[in-house]
């Protein structure tokens, strides 16, 4: 087997520990199919090499169809980490909570937005007089605006396109920040950073796993964590969309 390998000097504690363990809890679920860990150790990872292929719709059917029976695994609860982990998972090179919460909300408001927001702010890329206007958006999620009843669902956690892998088999997916969560908030962030054939995605996604009524208009809802963690470090573009992203979020909360 050929192998891809991770190596950082100066890794946090657990960081390609974390990772495996969301890669392994994944593949898990017979859903979408993750690179397969070779070996692990502090501050290294040895990884299957996953081959190029060309994102054809064929593909991207049966990767939708696949993500839809990954987030039906479930997870024990919002918030919680594969089993058995213990401490924070990591997102990039940004550590954030992996604390299992009952609601979807109170999860997600303090543990997937506000850790960001002072980040962000240090950064230069949130104007502190905006903090206020995300605050808002957060409280009305928190105070259960969106909670819907739906279970946790096994999340991949960061699944931007470039952790989407084109294969000659199919996708396989890479650099998991992997928790339970709402399934919609792995759908928003395909959406954000342009994954190929997104739409026929989505198409195979909601047959195989219907989706609820308003799902493409809670978009911003769900991209409010993928947009707080990159104005932490990636610009005030990304800061300026994070308020625009809560402005959305607060109209839908009426």
């Amino acid at each position: 087997m050929e192998l891809f390998v991770k190596e950082r000097a100066d890794a946090p504690d657990g960081f390609f520990e974390a990772e495996a363990a969301g890669l392994r809890w994944l593949a898990d679920t017979g859903g979408v199919r993750t690179a397969h860990v070779v070996e692990v150790s502090p501050g290294r990872i040895a990884l299957e090499r996953i081959a190029s292929g060309r994102p054809d719709a064929a593909a991207a059917r049966a990767f939708g169809a696949a993500l839809a029976d990954t987030h039906a695994a479930g997870a024990a609860a919002f918030g919680a980490p594969p089993p058995g982990w213990r401490g924070d998972i990591f997102i990039g090179r940004r550590s954030q909570p992996a604390l299992p919460t009952v609601r979807w909300g109170a999860f997600y408001a303090a543990q997937r937005v506000q850790p960001f927001l002072a980040p962000a702010v240090d950064a230069g890329n949130l104007e502190a007089r905006d903090v206020a206007i995300v605050e808002r958006a957060c409280a009305r999620i928190a105070e259960g605006a969106f909670d819907d009843g739906e279970p946790p669902a096994r999340l991949h956690g960061d699944l931007w396109s470039g952790n989407v892998l084109w294969s000659p088999p199919g996708v396989v997916v890479i650099d998991p920040a992997a928790h339970g969560g709402h399934r919609e908030t792995d759908l928003a962030m395909l959406a954000l950073f342009g994954c190929p054939r997104l739409e026929d995605v989505l198409i195979a996604y909601d047959d195989r796993r219907p989706l609820r009524a308003g799902w493409r208009e809670r978009v911003p809802v769900h991209q409010l964590h993928p947009l707080a963690v990159h104005a932490a470090g990636h610009g005030p573009a990304y800061g300026a969309a994070l308020v625009d992203a809560a402005r959305r979020t607060l109209a839908l909360a009426g």
